[in-house]
């Protein structure tokens, strides 16, 4: 991939609006050189980030309503898991499409691009609900978390791959350069009592669907919206890592060596400094300018690095997706990362 981050703006995913045309069209404004195409939660059940990626997937039940997914192991499964795997031995990624009841806002915004691509379009962004996250929220119909049945995991880590791997190919049509992110806040309770993962199965499971994204020819990104351990995903096999720059800075900090080595090694960081709540309505393109500088600051100061290169590696993000706030709030948030991204650039 021929793509440089240098300050450029994208957004996480999720947006409050119900119709993915207008969504496409403040995407496209906000962000020309690197869109993201809009997940719309508010539109359809299906476009809960666990149900959005769960076409295919053996032996699930989505209830619409009840609004709730779950795997039925109680019968005889063994058919329909064949047949997955079936798909997943063939390559079959059509078998793996996300299609447009579950994801009209990546539909629209490849139709757009192909139509009239922005000037100056430089990446085209994806994401994906990451397998921590997934095995951690759907459960078997005991209410049983699917991260601790290995043979349902197995299927999710599978899909997952293939999912992603499908977006790239289907992006690819209208931009050469891609990336895709791996949508992670359960890694926010990674450590603690309440999650019983170890580092090893934490590596071996985003390593894998990263691994799928680059085998693809994309960039393979995460995003996670607390604080976690941050070099342990700096040693996942990814090239982006996005946090939420704006509430939990300070946890970046702990882990300059690590992140001296994956700047170096090439890897891009993905500043979410833009809070994704009303307090956007408290801040200024100046006020955030100024905080941009004192974070990349205190970087450069941790890491030996120069504050130059470290803004060579740096993308700007909404500290998170703003699916749960209203339209007019949303769109504000976009702007200000716009017009962040301008300012920095331009210094």
């Amino acid at each position: 991939m021929t793509f440089t981050p240098r300050c450029r703006a994208t957004a996480v995913g999720s947006m409050p609006h119900r119709d993915a045309g207008e969504a496409v069209d403040r995407v496209l404004a906000a962000f020309p050189e690197i869109p993201a195409w809009p997940q719309l939660p508010n539109r359809s059940f299906l476009e809960n980030m666990y149900v959005q990626y769960s076409e295919g997937l053996p032996c699930l039940v989505v209830d619409m309503e009840k609004g709730r997914i779950h795997f039925d192991t109680a019968g005889d499964t063994m058919a329909e898991i064949e047949a997955f795997y079936g798909k997943v031995i063939a390559g079959d990624l059509d078998a793996f499409a996300i299609s447009p009841d579950y994801a009209p806002g990546f539909h629209r915004l490849l139709d757009s691009l192909a139509a009239s691509p922005p000037p100056g379009l430089a990446c085209v962004k994806g994401q994906i609900v990451g397998p921590v996250s997934m095995g951690l929220t759907v459960t078997d119909q005991e209410k049983r978390a699917i991260l601790y049945h290995d043979e349902l995991m197995e299927a999710v880590l599978k899909s997952l791959s293939m999912k992603a791997a499908w977006q790239v190919r289907e992006m690819k049509k209208v931009c050469p350069d891609v990336m895709i992110w791996l949508d992670e806040p359960y890694l926010a309770s990674f450590g603690s009592a309440y999650v019983s993962l170890s580092e090893r199965q934490v590596l071996s499971m985003i390593g894998e669907v990263a691994q799928a994204i680059r085998d693809a020819g994309a960039l393979a990104g995460i995003h996670c919206c607390g604080n976690t351990d941050w070099s342990l995903l700096m040693r996942a096999g990814l090239d982006v890592i996005n946090f939420d720059a704006y509430g939990y800075f300070t946890g970046m900090t702990c882990y300059p060596e690590a992140l001296k080595s994956f700047l170096g090694a090439g890897g891009i960081l993905a500043l979410g400094l833009v809070p994704t709540s009303e307090k956007i309505m408290g801040e200024t393109v100046d006020g955030l300018a100024s905080m941009l500088g004192e974070r990349i600051g205190a970087l450069a100061g941790k890491t030996g690095l120069g504050a130059g290169e470290i803004m060579g590696r740096c993308l700007l993000t909404p500290s998170c997706g703003t699916g749960s706030l209203s339209p007019g709030i949303a769109e504000k948030i976009l702007d200000a990362v716009h017009a962040l991204s301008g300012r920095s650039r331009g210094e």
